[in-house]
């Protein structure tokens, strides 16, 4: 299998040329993109698998994952939010998806965040733990497929008394819910 690597900013063309690859030029019209307009995506949740190189600097990008900060409801709860993932065309199916989302779901619960969202195939995330978010009350803005918005409690109970409308967090947020200025 592929080693998985914490993302780093020399990245940031390779992962933005690879999405463009896997989800369109225009995957920046849908809604999750104007959640992360003007929000920078949590570096300690980012990776990517490359393809082996003899290299010091590694090879080909195969895969990426982000996360991003948002706020849940009127209280503004902190969530993170799953997304995008992308695997190469040439490498789909190989398992490298499931295995960027495993690590950074299990990296996302020690760092103590509590509750993570995503648009996706249903299919795909149930696996993983994820459900319908409509189901508990939360709300995408604009218009998003109802089966495709899923949430998952990363720690038991950390939905409880959380609903409401999915948004861009009104300040930095520690994992915990404790809030700091930004």
């Amino acid at each position: 299998m592929f080693p998985i690597t914490a993302e780093r900013p020399a990245d940031a063309a390779q992962i933005e040329t690879l999405l463009d690859l896997t989800f369109g030029s225009d995957r920046a019209k849908k809604t999750v993109y104007r959640l992360r307009e003007g929000v920078a995506h949590l570096r300690p949740l980012a990776f990517v698998v490359r393809e082996q190189d003899i290299r010091a600097s590694g090879g080909r990008l195969l895969g990426s994952i982000r996360y991003w900060p948002v706020g849940l409801g009127e209280a503004q709860s902190p969530a993170i939010m799953l997304g995008p993932v992308a695997v190469h065309p040439d490498y789909q199916g190989q398992g490298i998806g499931r295995a960027l989302i495993r690590h950074s779901l299990y990296a996302a619960t020690r760092l103590g965040h509590r509750i993570c969202i995503l648009v996706g195939d249903k299919p795909y995330y149930e696996p993983f733990g994820f459900t319908s978010a409509a189901d508990r009350g939360l709300e995408m803005p604009g218009w998003v497929e109802r089966e495709r918005f899923q949430v998952m409690e990363l720690l038991p109970g950390a939905l409880d008394g959380v609903a409401g409308m999915v948004g861009k967090p009104l300040r930095s947020a520690s994992p915990r819910g404790r809030r700091r200025a930004a």
